[in-house]
C-alpha cells in the first residue's frame, strides 16, 4: 500500500477533529451586537460562565471553564469590571480580557464615567455614584462620616463633608473602591487648593478652603445662571461678613427645608421663620457646610471678589435671573418693591 495515500486521510481525520472540537467549543462569542458585560465583585468562574451563558454569548459553560483554565483564567485571576465585548469576540480574547494583570486590572477592563453634579449633599452624592461604580451607598456614608476619614481629609465636621468633593466628570474603574474613591477626590481639592488660593482667603478674611467652599456654595445657590455675577455676589456677602451682618440668603433657609419647597415660585415669610442651623437670616456668619456641590470655577470667584461695596442684592423684573445690587438699605427695598410688583402682574397672566 502507498504509505502517501493513507497519509493524507490521517491528516484529514486530525484535521477534521480539531476543526470539530473548535466548531463544538466555539471559537468566537455568539453576539452579534457590542455587549456591556459587568463582572461583579462576587462572581466566581462558575457563576461566570452561566452569566456568559445567560448574556447569549457562549453555548457551552463547562468547555468554557476548560478553555479558561488552560488560559490560566480562575477565580484569583479573575478581574471584577466593566468590559465592552464586541461581536463574534475570539473566546481566547474574552478570557484574556477578564484576566488581571500586573497592576490588578483586567486586560481589556473599561474605564467608566463618574459624574458629580450640583448635588444637594452627600447622600445624594452617594446615590448617584453608586450607578457607576461597585460601591454600596451605605457604606459609602458609613465610611465618609467615620471620625478616622474626616481626620483624614482635614475635617472637623461630617456637615463640611461636601466642601471636598469638586463637581467634574472623572473617569474610573467600575470595581474602584470607596477608600481608591475619596482618596482622588482629595488629590484633586489639594491640586486645586494650591499655596497662591490658601494665601489668598486671608486677604478676604476667610479662614480655611472649607468656609471658601461653603460661602462659594451660597454663591452659586443664588447664582447658576449667570457667571459674570459671581464675583459681584462675592463681594457682597464677603462685605456682609465684613461687618459682622448676618447673610441673609434665601437659598441657605430653602436647603432648610429639604423637598418641600421644591418648586415654589414665591419665598415667604412663614418660610424664612425656620430654626435651622443653615438658616443665615437666624444664624450669625456662615452655615456649617455647603449647602450644595460647587463648581471650582465659583471658588476662584470667591478668592478673586470684584472691588464694589454692595451689601443688598434683589432679583431683576425679568426672566434673566440676574440681580439688582444696592449698598444701602433704602435703595434695595426699592428694589425689592419693584421686582415684587413685577410678580404679582406675572400671577395674574
Amino acid at each position: 500500500m502507498n504509505m502517501k495515500f493513507l497519509f493524507y486521510p490521517i491528516l484529514t481525520a486530525i484535521l477534521f477533529g480539531f476543526s470539530g472540537c473548535d466548531l463544538l467549543f466555539g471559537s468566537k462569542t455568539l453576539n452579534s451586537k457590542e455587549t456591556i458585560f459587568i463582572i461583579e465583585p462576587k462572581l466566581n468562574m462558575e457563576l461566570l460562565a452561566a452569566k456568559l451563558k445567560k448574556k447569549k454569548l457562549i453555548e457551552d459553560e463547562d468547555q468554557f471553564l476548560s478553555k479558561a483554565k488552560e488560559l490560566g483564567l480562575s477565580n484569583q485571576t479573575l478581574a471584577f469590571g466593566k468590559y465592552r465585548i464586541k461581536p463574534q469576540t475570539k473566546v481566547k480574547d474574552l478570557i484574556f480580557g477578564f484576566t488581571k494583570n500586573k497592576s490588578g486590572i483586567g486586560n481589556r477592563e473599561e474605564l467608566v464615567n463618574v459624574n458629580i453634579y450640583k448635588f444637594r449633599d452627600i447622600n445624594q452624592l452617594a446615590s448617584e455614584i453608586q450607578k457607576s461604580i461597585a460601591i454600596d451607598s451605605a457604606e459609602f456614608i458609613r465610611y465618609l462620616e467615620s471620625p478616622k476619614t474626616l481626620k483624614s481629609l482635614g475635617l472637623s465636621d461630617k456637615r463640611e463633608l461636601t466642601a471636598v468633593f469638586i463637581p467634574n466628570s472623572y473617569r474610573m474603574y467600575f470595581d474602584t473602591d470607596i477608600p481608591t474613591f475619596v482618596q482622588k477626590m482629595k488629590k484633586e481639592f489639594d491640586s486645586f487648593w494650591t499655596v497662591d488660593k490658601r494665601n489668598k482667603l486671608k486677604s478676604i478674611g476667610l479662614k480655611s478652603p472649607v468656609e471658601a467652599v461653603i460661602l462659594a456654595s451660597i454663591v452659586y445657590a443664588e447664582q447658576g445662571k449667570n457667571p459674570e455675577e459671581w464675583p459681584i455676589i462675592s463681594a457682597l456677602y464677603l462685605n456682609r461678613l465684613k461687618k459682622d451682618m448676618k447673610l441673609q440668603s434665601d437659598p441657605t433657609f430653602k436647603f432648610c427645608w429639604g423637598d418641600a419647597l421644591k418648586g415654589t415660585q414665591r419665598l415667604l415669610e412663614k418660610h424664612r421663620d425656620i430654626d435651622c442651623e443653615y438658616n443665615t437670616y437666624k444664624i450669625q456668619g456662615l452655615p456649617p457646610g455647603p449647602i450644595c456641590f460647587v463648581p471650582f470655577e465659583v471658588v476662584d470667584a470667591i478668592l478673586l471678589p470684584a472691588k464694589v461695596d454692595y451689601l443688598f442684592m434683589c432679583a431683576k423684573p425679568d426672566y434673566s435671573g440676574q440681580h439688582n445690587f444696592a449698598v444701602s438699605d433704602s435703595e434695595h427695598l426699592q428694589n425689592a418693591k419693584v421686582y415684587q410688583t413685577w410678580i404679582a402682574e406675572q400671577e395674574k397672566k
